[in-house]
């Protein structure tokens, strides 16, 4: 049923629920053709409304949108939204064709999930997956997961981008991955092409984050490992709680490091092998014989890892629990799982050891230093590593001084010889260094 008369505010308290749906549209002197209030049956519920032709002539489809519901505006504020829109259909626009798309659009949670499943999951190593969803599960979506893909500005990636700011490792990550997002929702035609807010956001700086083990540090860490394996670490007991009392003896409160957790330690600082490389390794990727770690997949690809013979030595005496080397708590079930991580003995060991800042992806940099260090050369260390590019290597090149020593040494020695002086050799110094520190100890 439809009725045309003057929409006002007059009018619109006096309509009232009928039995049937009906519209009022707006009639007389300064009215809006095709502006109109819906009431709806029973209920009496009323809404703007406007009305129009999707194209030219009497055989366009004609169009019913929503403009809000009564009360939200008044109607000369209805009427104002409803000439703009007349207006843009006028220009050609489909105003209903524009809102139904949108209510179809994905929202960033989904196109996320659809990112992950059918695109890192099906490409990438599957600890990148893993780390993926976390840091958008964790940090991006429960900010930006219910705004629709195509919506998402540049100014709310900043925004979240700049509240992650207290760790730029962590927040230029979340960029990197966030950009990749769109990149591949463009592509699956998820977002209009070439629609990424991540574009042109300014990452944080980030200082060098590899640490590497000194000689002495080292020497901490195994002595650590050792006593973890056999007499347990000690552990503080809080006297305040009420459970203290029921606690045992101080000389007795000792955790014992299982055997393979300790092994985990152990190759990831002999092989510089990657913490998922080891904790997802199975028995049946491992070559005894020819001394190699045959995996199928890795961050890089398919990848063989060599095995020195201490990582060798390791292997050879850790009992065999089930499918992985290193056995997690499903271990021997069917439904056997690797270990996820190995955060509560690495904080530990590294504690006992006193290895301040020490992640334990750093076992994996103190491998390559030691390499480096030793003048064995960048492509050699990154073929050890995995590396794909030389870029990634060359963080170590600072290390990598054998040349360049022995060239300031062969100068230097030279010009003293010239001035009478007494040439000098590494070892030599290193020998009256260690005089001097013993004297001084004793002093």
């Amino acid at each position: 049923m439809e009725t045309h008369s003057k929409i006002t505010k007059q009018l619109v308290d006096g309509l009232k629920a009928r039995e049937q749906e009906y519209f009022v549209w707006d009639g007389g002197k300064g009215s809006l053709s095709g502006f109109g209030v819906r009431v709806q049956k029973n209920t009496g519920a009323m809404s703007y409304v406007v009305k129009y032709r999707a194209g030219a002539g009497r055989t366009a489809p004609t169009r019913r949108l929503t403009l809000a519901k009564v009360g939200t505006l008044t109607p000369d504020e209805a009427r104002a939204q409803a000439r703009k829109m007349l207006g843009a259909v006028a220009n050609g626009a489909d105003p209903a064709a524009q809102r139904a798309a949108e209510k179809r659009a994905s929202t960033l949670a989904e196109v996320a999930e659809q990112f992950l499943t059918k695109h890192v999951a099906a490409k990438r190593a599957e600890n990148t997956e893993a780390s993926y969803r976390d840091l958008l599960e964790r940090l991006v979506l429960p900010e930006l997961g219910k705004r629709k893909a195509e919506k998402v500005t540049s100014a709310e990636i900043h925004r979240l981008h700049s509240k992650l700011g207290d760790h730029p490792y962590q927040a230029n990550r979340a960029l990197r991955i966030m950009s990749s997002l769109f990149t591949y929702a463009g592509k699956a035609h998820l977002v209009p092409a070439g629609f990424n807010p991540c574009r042109g956001i300014e990452k944080f700086h980030e200082e060098g984050r590899e640490r590497y083990l000194s000689g002495e540090e080292l020497a901490r860490l195994g002595e650590a490992l050792r006593e973890a394996e056999t007499v347990g670490l000690p552990y503080a007991v809080d006297d305040t709680k009420p459970t203290a009392k029921h606690a045992r003896k101080e000389e007795s409160r000792r955790t014992v490091l299982g055997p393979h957790a300790a092994a985990a330690i152990r190759l990831l600082i002999l092989t510089g092998a990657r913490l998922r490389e080891i904790l997802h390794l199975k028995w049946d990727q491992i070559d005894f014989q020819r001394g190699l770690l045959l995996l199928p997949r890795s961050k890089t690809g398919k990848k063989t890892i060599i095995l020195n013979a201490p990582a060798l030595s390791v292997l050879s005496g850790l009992p065999r629990v089930g499918t992985y080397v290193i056995a997690g708590m499903s271990a021997g079930h069917e439904d056997e799982r690797p270990r996820s991580d190995l955060k509560k003995p690495w904080r530990a060991v590294s504690r006992r050891a006193g290895l301040e800042y020490v992640r334990i992806h750093d076992l994996r940099h103190t491998h390559a230093s030691i390499g480096a260090g030793a003048g064995l050369g960048l492509p050699i260390i990154g073929k050890l590593l995995g590396h794909t590019q030389a870029a990634t290597t060359a963080r170590y090149a600072h290390l990598d001084n054998d040349p360049l020593r022995k060239a300031s040494n062969y100068i230097a020695n030279e010009i003293a010889a010239a001035m009478g002086e007494a040439p000098a050799s590494p070892a030599n110094i290193a020998d009256l260094s260690e005089a001097k520190r013993t004297k001084n100890r004793r002093g």
